[in-house]
């Protein structure tokens, strides 16, 4: 069994894992949010080793590189910050229910990559472009900012339906965390992506400047990771300066993730990129 067989399956086990969470949600069944959990943590293990592996192939096919030079490998990794940074707020706050609005996320993104005729699967050589360390480091910081950023828009999501019913009135609402809560840690986790998204601006223009003798170039990606940027620079100020909290801050925490999906996938199809097509 090679790589992507495995990370095929793990697609399954995510998808599984966010079943179960809506299924504990909706039917109220601790005992099947626990099972969520095991899934989602069974899978983040599987993840990690279709990572491994595939880092191993690569060496024995003669290639040797780190397995985050293409889209293909982006999406295995950004499935796997998602869950990784979820797993994380799970244990924190004690609550299943944010699994529900988050773990599908990263079902999408494995199945994006499994199942897509559009995605390549097959370990490549690197162009010469790629070949730097600084493409890791700006593909880890770009992506654990995007995890977090993914988790927050469906922390969003749960802010904006449990602030029609803050009381709790409705049993399907009932199990969620207070809307202060939510609001709380939605900020706490765009912080912490903006923080990485940062250092993912500048590790890549540091690696533009080497492969291309320029810091910046203005191509539409480069362009659209600047936009998310002000977008998430936009809401923490605001909250910090203006005091914003709540629904505004929900929209746009919502708003940013529309913009890196558009500056992860989006871009692809607009003139003016780079053959790379990293996030």
């Amino acid at each position: 069994m090679n790589s992507s067989s495995i990370l095929s399956a793990i697609t399954f086990v995510y998808g599984l894992a966010g079943f179960l969470y809506i299924f504990a949600w909706v039917f109220k069944k601790p005992g099947v949010g626990r099972a969520g959990t095991g899934a989602a943590i069974i899978g983040l293990a599987g993840n990690t080793a279709g990572i491994i592996l595939r880092w191993v192939e690569s060496y024995k096919l003669g290639i040797g590189h780190a397995p985050l030079s293409n889209l293909y490998e982006s999406l295995i990794f950004f499935a796997w910050t998602m869950v990784l940074i979820y797993l994380f707020i799970e244990r924190k706050y004690a609550n299943r229910i944010i699994g529900a609005f988050t773990t599908p996320l990263a079902f999408l993104a494995l199945a994006y990559a499994s199942l897509s005729p559009n995605i390549d699967d097959r370990i490549q050589p690197l162009i010469p472009a790629l070949k730097s360390n600084w493409l890791i480091a700006h593909v880890i910081t770009c992506f654990v900012g995007y995890g977090a950023f993914a988790v927050a828009f469906g922390i969003s999501f749960m802010y904006l339906i449990k602030h029609r019913d803050p009381e709790g009135k409705s049993t399907l609402l009932s199990r969620f965390p207070r809307v202060n809560v939510l609001d709380e840690l939605n900020h706490q986790l765009v912080m912490f992506g903006f923080l990485f998204l940062s250092a993912g601006i500048i590790t890549g223009a540091v690696w533009a400047n080497s492969a291309w003798g320029r810091y910046w170039g203005w191509d539409p990606k480069e362009t659209w990771s600047l936009i998310t940027w002000f977008i998430y620079a936009t809401l923490l100020h605001a909250r910090m300066m203006r005091g914003w909290h709540g629904k505004r801050i929900a929209y746009l925490s919502i708003a940013g993730f529309a913009a890196v999906l558009f500056t992860y996938f989006g871009v692809n199809y607009l003139p003016g990129l780079h053959s790379y097509q990293m996030g």
